[in-house]
């Protein structure tokens, strides 16, 4: 069998090539409508698979002209993001064999494709690709490194990427002295798609490191938000995937984890830390002047526009950027707005990891840095 795999995403053709060709089955991808369309003619599929949101040429364009211009029978299974019930019903009319809502997994494709052409699903096949899930929406997470060579927990990151189709993980080595770029080319090794190793020959802190992967993943079209997240996973990727579907399903323009404890939440600190950060935080609601409990919480995400407005410039400090982040989205468009555009949702389980890089006395220094904060952007 023929297939023709058309959509924008590049995360999402991949996926659906590797599945498909691992089935045996013949399939040719195209990240444009046109340019499935051009396809469409010199490959002649059994089956169109199309998303529906593309830039320039929407799915229900192509199917339009596959079945009004090509006067095509060929078999249209629509598989997209957008649910809103008109669309679906449009395509119904439009003359489209199947529509598919994301997220969805890779092994309900399949069972849809077969039953579309009486085949039946081989089940043992579908145990090797069991959870892998095609996301709506493509995510580029930062993961900052700095000696991680011990702490970075290969299989954690391996398990959510092999189950998360539309995550595209960026580690960046920040000047590490230890074996942790080796470790971060081991990990990348065999799911190239999925995962990218960003190196900085020199160490620039916490800061700048996430600046430079955010400024590569921005370079990535496919991408709509972009975050960033811990090296030593002390939030839960459950609990960021919770922040992208707030992002997804809201008008918010950064969704910020926040560590504050609550009933039923999993969240542990050391005593003293948890003193120091109190004290912290307090100081850095009196700079901001907005209403945040938590700014420091290495888990983000945020609007790919976004992200290319508030890293575009360097940090002035190594650590505390979040503020300057929160600070960078006041001053763009001003107080009330920036609160209205940035989420602080509480996570359901954080633990502090042992070997953090920040000691207590590089606690006790960011009440100066806060300082030079609050000059530098007055």
């Amino acid at each position: 069998m023929k297939i023709l795999a058309i959509d924008d995403q590049q995360l999402i053709l991949l996926s659906l090539e590797k599945h498909f060709s691992d089935l045996g089955f013949n399939i040719q991808c195209a990240q444009s409508g046109e340019e499935g369309l051009e396809l469409f003619d010199t490959f002649q599929p059994d089956i169109v698979i199309v998303d529906i949101n593309m830039d320039g040429m929407s799915g229900l364009e192509v199917v339009k002209k596959i079945r009004n211009e090509k006067k095509s029978d060929t078999k249209i299974l629509v598989l997209s993001g957008n649910t809103h019930e008109d669309t679906v019903i449009d395509g119904f009319d439009l003359g489209i064999d199947d529509y598919m809502k994301k997220p969805v997994s890779l092994n309900e494709v399949t069972v849809r494709i077969n039953r579309i052409f009486g085949i039946k699903t081989n089940k043992t096949q579908n145990k090797i690709t069991k959870e892998q899930m095609l996301q709506e929406r493509c995510v580029g997470v930062v993961i900052p490194c700095y000696n991680e060579e011990d702490r970075l927990s290969s299989k954690k990151f391996l398990k959510f990427i092999d189950s998360n189709l539309g995550y595209l993980l960026c580690f960046v080595n920040d000047g590490s002295t230890d074996k942790t770029l080796e470790v971060l080319n081991s990990l990348r090794q065999g799911r190239e798609n999925n995962i990218m190793v960003y190196d900085c020959e020199k160490n620039g802190g916490k800061a700048e490191a996430v600046r430079q992967g955010v400024l590569h993943l921005a370079q990535q079209s496919q991408l709509d938000y972009i975050g960033y997240l811990d090296a030593d996973l002390s939030t839960d990727f459950r609990d960021f995937d919770d922040l992208v579907k707030t992002i997804e399903n809201s008008d918010f323009k950064i969704v910020s984890g926040s560590r504050m404890s609550r009933m039923g939440a999993d969240i542990t600190k050391e005593s003293a830390r948890a003193i120091i950060s109190k004290t912290i935080n307090l100081i850095i609601r009196t700079i901001l002047g907005m209403p945040f409990n938590d700014t420091q919480c290495g888990a983000k995400i945020m609007d790919k526009d976004i992200a290319n407005l508030v890293f575009k410039d360097k940090f002035i400090t190594r650590w505390i950027f979040d503020v300057e982040i929160f600070i960078r989205m006041r001053k763009h468009y001003g107080k009330q707005k920036a609160i209205s555009y940035i989420c602080e949702q509480p996570l359901k389980r954080w633990i502090h990891a042992d070997g953090s890089k920040l000691s207590m006395k590089d606690s006790v220094k960011i009440v100066g840095q806060l300082g030079q904060i609050a000059i530098h952007y007055r």
